[in-house]
């Protein structure tokens, strides 16, 4: 699948769409679990780090181990990425890693939320997101004094 046909999927409406930005929005944060948030977040994030990291290392790791090396590369490159302006941090890399727990552990408990409203369901997933955000900085703080 090309990332166009992949965009497609995830947002129902073509890349470049003047409601693609509000497809993705709907879609990810009125998710019903947090495996479907993740699936329709960033698609164009999703698509290459997928294909260039978590489909190839599941040649050589579980899936469940496939996706927290996945999450922790995509914390590793926004710390980079920031790191470039500024001083150097592991804070996304804590982060990501822990939402990845987080993902997998609400699988693994087969976490949904479908039988409440969109709002509810918004705010669960944002709550998820600040949680998982609230306790990296916690750990980064205590660590990285």
């Amino acid at each position: 699948m090309n990332l166009s046909d992949y965009i497609l999927k995830r947002n129902g409406v073509p890349i470049g769409h003047n409601r693609s930005l509000l497809n993705n929005l709907n879609r990810s944060l009125g998710a019903s679990t947090n495996a479907d948030f993740w699936r329709h977040w960033n698609p164009i994030w999703g698509y290459y780090l997928g294909k260039g990291v978590y489909v190839p290392l599941q040649r050589w790791v579980p899936k469940s181990v496939a996706l927290l090396i996945a999450f922790a590369i995509s914390g590793a490159l926004h710390d980079l990425a920031i790191g470039l302006v500024k001083n150097w941090q592991c804070f996304f890399t804590i982060w990501f890693i822990l939402m990845g727990i987080f993902l997998l552990l609400s699988k693994k408990l087969q976490i949904s939320y479908s039988e409440f409203p969109f709002y509810t369901r918004m705010a669960i997933n944002i709550l998820s997101l600040s949680a998982c955000f609230l306790a990296a900085w916690v750990f980064n703080k205590n660590i990285f004094l």
